[in-house]
């Protein structure tokens, strides 16, 4: 007996988005983790899981694959516009190390925060708040890298003011042969930024949804909200906030490259990401799964070996 036998009549009935297919989503969980690098036919040809064996060894790779695409497009002469995320966050000292020890300034670097809490009407946290992204992102990446940092006006967060801004701003941006890299983790429920499943309900078509560039007082899952209070909030799940400011799809699948992280583990065989893992490479593109787009997109998603499984019940 399990959760598909006893849904209905339970208070999980009306829980999950309504588009999920929870026996589609059982069957991508059910693969043994020998399958997990078993191309599919919608994947991009240049799209590539990747696997480590443990926490540092992700974090390295990461690091220095956005130190390298920083390096790749100042030899290139070329603007880069990197969509930027927190959480995975154990990267950015890596990517600082590698620029510092190469030399390499980020004066071509443009930066936007793909998301940031905030209240129903969009209004954010003040910019030094612990908690707030902006800080988080000051502290971990663009403080560190010193003298070779992005340059403050070249920084865009995702207030109420700048959010808003972002289309123009980096359509004006590839206008100049800018590249987009979209650096990104995966939601317990899929989400990519705070793009939630359930906003699919409001869209009649998937082109209608792809449009979507930005979201201000973004309504959040609960199961975002308990994600958030176990990986940032010390458990304290009535501290974090039930909205956000959010990039769309309409900004994020439109990636030169991605570079996406899946670091979800929690000690003692726990986890809370195998699921969001394994339904993203193989459910197919959905728009009520949004990160099931990103194996359609070129680049890696580099994962720990872990979460791959097997994803079988175990007592911790």
């Amino acid at each position: 007996m399990n959760l598909l036998d006893t849904l209905k009549g339970s208070l999980l009935e009306n829980f999950f988005p309504k588009g999920w297919d929870l026996k589609k989503i059982e069957k991508c969980c059910s693969h043994p983790p020998e399958k997990v690098l078993e191309r599919q036919k919608w994947w991009h040809k240049k799209f590539f899981p990747v696997p480590c064996d443990t926490l540092e060894e992700f974090n390295v790779k990461v690091g220095h694959r956005i130190a390298y695409e920083i390096c790749s497009a100042k030899e290139e002469g070329k603007i880069l516009i990197l969509i930027l995320p927190v959480g995975p966050m154990g990267m950015y000292k890596w990517a600082v190390y590698f620029l510092q020890e190469w030399g390499v300034d980020c004066k071509h670097v443009w930066g936007f925060n793909m998301d940031e809490w905030s209240d129903k009407d969009g209004n954010t946290l003040p910019s030094k708040s612990p908690g707030a992204f902006q800080k988080a992102m000051e502290d971990a990446f663009y403080g560190p890298l010193g003298e070779l940092t992005v340059p403050e006006k070249q920084r865009f967060f995702a207030t109420k003011r700048l959010l808003p801004l972002y289309p123009e701003k980096i359509a004006e941006l590839r206008g100049k042969g800018a590249r987009l890299v979209l650096v990104f983790g995966i939601g317990r429920v899929f989400h990519i930024a705070f793009w939630e499943p359930h906003f699919a309900e409001e869209f009649s078509s998937i082109e209608d949804w792809k449009k979507q560039e930005y979201r201000l007082g973004a309504k959040l899952h609960p199961l975002t909200i308990e994600q958030n209070a176990i990986t940032s909030f010390k458990s304290r799940t009535t501290l974090v906030p039930c909205y956000a400011n959010t990039i769309g799809p309409g900004i994020f699948l439109k990636a030169d490259r991605i570079i996406g992280g899946a670091d979800g583990t929690l000690g003692r065989g726990m986890m809370w990401q195998g699921m969001s893992l394994w339904v993203t490479l193989r459910y197919g593109p959905d728009m009520w799964v949004p990160s099931s787009f990103i194996p359609t997109l070129p680049g890696y998603l580099y994962f720990l070996k872990e979460l791959a499984g097997p994803l079988v019940p175990e007592c911790n």
